[in-house]
């Protein structure tokens, strides 16, 4: 497997991220486990979750599984901090105050000493970053985290971090996490060119669009089991019209490459430039199995043009950004 620098940290990661939202609900904690230990078994060494999937169930899953693995320290572990976590006013947000609390009980149920890439879920538009990085670089210093990132952040936001961290001598940003799959290129247009110059690994949250690219949704109707099925209004509307079009295309050239759907739009997201690592969210082991099958493999150049044609660089058919305040584009 070719593993991939995470930004200029020097750090590998495999081309694909474990992604743990679904761990223990809807999968159940016995298959979490189990998948961790298969990921984990086929060369994975990169696991991401956050302190808000299942309200800290799923961090603790993750450090129980790795627990028992014995593979802790050969595994690049992640998670984030942002969401709410409590009632009160101080347990959520981007605060000195809630970042430096929620480290601990991150670090408490992921069983560890330290977090790998400890990254801020959402940007807020009225903390001061620099309350924000001098957090982060805190724990830094202290040891308890070793780099720090960012997800769904504006280009203009990562940027001014980077001035920030700069100016004052803090740790500085490594990585970006945002949504980006082939009916949602937006990114293309400043993000991942600011993350190319300036070093930043990206690691795109949904490259299978929440199932809309592996075909779930072209007949009509939310399957059983699937994301739209448990979601609310956020992701349903996502669902678009041209998006379950351009799907049924990426579902033609997959068979006619012996692939299935999910793995072709995976890999499309894999070997998109400046990407390092789509993060994977399986709910069962057959799909982690689906997934696995695209680790080694590369996409031919020769098909770049026709997933440009079903959509082109920097558009969108499908609204993945929907979840962000700073956004005001919307795809209809």
């Amino acid at each position: 497997m070719e593993y991939r620098s995470l930004g200029r940290s020097g750090v590998m990661v495999s081309p694909l991220c474990l992604g743990a939202m679904n761990f223990p609900s809807p999968t159940s904690e016995e298959e979490a486990v189990a998948i961790i230990q298969r990921a984990l078994e086929a060369g994975i060494n990169f696991i991401d979750t956050a302190n808000v999937y299942n309200h800290g169930e799923s961090e603790r899953v993750v450090g129980k599984a790795l627990q028992a693995s014995g593979k802790r320290n050969q595994v690049v572990l992640a998670t984030k901090v942002h969401g709410q976590m409590g009632e009160g006013p101080n347990e959520s947000g981007n605060s000195r105050y809630h970042i430096l609390q929620a480290c601990e009980d991150s670090l408490r149920r992921l069983q560890t000493d330290r977090i790998d890439l400890y990254q801020l879920h959402r940007p807020s538009l009225t903390i001061p970053q620099d309350e924000t990085l001098r957090a982060f670089d805190d724990l830094v210093r202290a040891g308890k985290v070793r780099y720090i990132g960012c997800s769904t952040h504006p280009a203009w936001m990562v940027m001014e971090a980077l001035a920030v961290s700069e100016r004052y001598g803090l740790a500085r940003y490594i990585s970006e996490q945002p949504p980006f799959n082939l009916l949602d290129r937006r990114i293309e247009n400043e993000l991942i060119p600011l993350c190319q110059k300036y070093g930043l690994a990206i690691l795109p949250w949904s490259p299978l669009a929440g199932g809309i690219l592996a075909g779930r949704y072209s007949e009509g109707g939310y399957p059983e089991g699937s994301r739209a099925s448990r979601a609310g209004k956020m992701f349903t509307d996502r669902i678009s019209a041209k998006g379950k079009e351009v799907a049924v295309e990426v579902g033609k050239m997959a068979r006619e490459r012996g692939m299935t759907s999910s793995q072709l739009a995976l890999l499309w997201a894999k070997d998109q430039p400046g990407i390092t690592a789509p993060i994977i969210g399986p709910r069962t082991m057959q799909q982690l199995e689906d997934a696995l099958g695209i680790l080694e493999k590369s996409l031919e150049e020769t098909d770049r043009a026709t997933f440009d044609q079903l959509v082109h660089p920097g558009n969108a058919v499908a609204d993945f950004h929907n979840s962000n305040e700073w956004m005001k584009a919307r795809v209809y």
